[in-house]
């Protein structure tokens, strides 16, 4: 196969960093090229410069494509040759519907009104090529994560595509919904359009790619076929080691029971007479890790969430037990005074401030600690936030450093540093390691067990089940709101694991 794509000695520096230096790819025309590497390696700024996020004069280098060298100022310039991006954080307008955002900026019109006729004609054509059977008119928001990251694909093939970049294409994806859209993937090769998929999900890249290309600190390491690579042999690339363990080593010293949770039920808060968590009962113990297991729309996070204070859910009914004794949690303060932390799946929303230092996101949860007569010592804040930069590896210039402009894995080490803080007895942690490389999920069980060490019970919620037999001691499964199994570190599976998962209600 021929060459479609050459970037040849790229160099992006930022105020005080080289991001990339000296970086070269090759991508040849109908096939899948996997980007792999861990958080910071560089990875989406290489593809913001090819798609002109980064306009051509604000690095070094050189691009060509489809056989001419090529100097994008911006976006649509890299999309009317055939370039499109689809980014981790997707950009559809909720409100809007599947067509209008299919055709948004580039409107089917006639006569300078929209036809929109053509345009939902058009969009359900569209829907049909990338498998998703939705009417067009239906509004984005009105979808869930899989579907709304099929319409950005429909919305790329609407443009023409020869390049399709995908930017953590199935980070948020359910296992079917990943399946799903690495089967089009495949299906649009087989058409001709070539894609580069950047993923942290290393299976997946082993089992779509045709080549692998591996980045270590804005530096290429090495282009790799893909045929017979091992996870390891990726992993070795990227971190510059081998991984003898995936996780790390731990002989856990388990206390007594922390926190029991009883008969717990909740409703949904939005549609009447839903039970999203059914009568659910489950244990930690002092020194103990316990994982949570279950399929996307299980309710885990839910039951999470209303456990810390009734974040989530109405109608919610059962008992929680602290070292013995009945507690009432009304509310997230009430969650925090009885020492209990919850850190969310969804860091960017909902577990930090983007636009925020690192000092402050860290103090942010036990301001009350630092706090006299209701003014914060900024001297012991910028401590306390110093100290967990290095207590935790947190890589970073300094606590005055912008939250947003980490990579993944240390933003993820900032959520875990507020809570923290807090001192609490348990922590609640949803998805820890989404959306991060295997170097920075070491780093988060290595922080996970040392908390474990200290005698603090850890519920860990995890998509991965390899993630739950490697690192907890107990692993609850729950499936359509209900616990149907608990099985211990000796005996889980997969297999046993994903039966509890897909049991139905009896």
């Amino acid at each position: 196969m021929t060459e479609l794509l050459g970037m040849r000695g790229i160099t992006k520096t930022f105020p005080g960093v080289k991001a990339l230096s000296d970086v070269n790819l090759s991508v040849r025309r109908g096939e899948i090229h996997a980007i792999c590497g861990e958080n910071g390696a560089g990875k989406s700024t290489l593809m913001k410069v090819l798609s002109g996020v980064y306009p051509h004069g604000s690095y070094d280098g050189e691009i060509t494509f489809d056989g001419q060298r090529c100097e994008f100022g911006s976006v649509r310039d890299s999309e009317r040759r055939g370039i499109v991006i689809i980014h981790q954080e997707l950009a559809l307008c909720g409100q809007l519907s599947i067509a209008e955002n299919i055709f948004l900026g580039n409107e089917q019109h006639k006569r300078g009104w929209i036809d929109w006729n053509r345009t939902n004609h058009e969009a359900g054509a569209l829907l049909k090529r990338v498998g998703l059977a939705e009417n067009p008119t239906r509004a984005v928001q009105e979808l869930g994560v899989g579907k709304q990251q099929l319409v950005e694909i429909a919305k790329a093939l609407s443009k023409e595509v020869k390049l399709l970049i995908l930017d953590e294409p199935t980070a948020a994806l359910n296992d079917d919904d990943s399946a799903h859209l690495l089967e089009l993937l495949r299906g649009l090769r087989d058409e001709g359009v070539t894609c580069v998929i950047i993923s942290h999900k290393l299976g997946e890249v082993t089992a779509i790619a045709d080549n692998v290309t591996i980045l270590r600190d804005g530096k290429t390491i090495e282009t790799l076929e893909a045929a017979g690579l091992t996870e390891e042999r990726i992993i070795t690339g990227m971190v510059g080691r081998d991984l003898e363990h995936r996780f790390p080593p731990r002989e856990p010293e388990i206390g007594e029971e922390v926190l029991r949770i009883e008969d717990w039920t909740v409703h949904s808060p939005t549609q009447a007479g839903r039970v999203v968590v059914d009568r659910a009962s489950l244990s930690l113990r002092r020194g103990e890790i316990v994982g949570l297991a279950g399929l996307m729309g299980a309710g885990r996070t839910e039951f999470a969430m209303s456990v810390f204070g009734r974040s989530w859910g109405k109608d919610i009914s059962g008992r929680i037990l602290k070292d013995g004794k009945e507690i009432e949690i009304r509310s997230v303060q009430d969650a925090v005074r009885h020492g209990i932390a919850y850190a969310t799946e969804d860091r960017k929303r909902y577990g930090l401030n983007l636009i925020e230092d690192i000092q402050r996101n860290v103090s942010a949860a036990g301001l009350g600690k630092l706090a006299k007569r209701g003014w914060v010592n900024e001297h012991a804040e910028h401590d306390t936030a110093n100290r967990f930069r290095r207590d935790l590896r947190i890589k970073a210039p300094s606590v005055q450093s912008v939250t947003g402009k980490l990579s993944g894995g240390n933003q993820q080490k900032v959520v875990l540093a507020k809570w923290i803080f807090t001192d609490p007895d348990v922590l609640i942690l949803d998805e820890p390691t989404r959306g991060i490389d295997v170097g920075a999920k070491f780093e988060i069980y290595t922080i996970i067990n040392e908390l474990a060490a200290q005698g603090k019970a850890v519920l860990v919620i995890s998509s991965e089940l390899p993630e739950l037999l490697g690192l907890c001691d107990r692993i609850y499964a729950l499936s359509a709101g209900r616990i149907t199994g608990e099985a211990k570190r000796e005996e889980a599976t997969q297999e046993l694991l994903m039966q509890y998962m897909t049991k139905e209600r009896e």
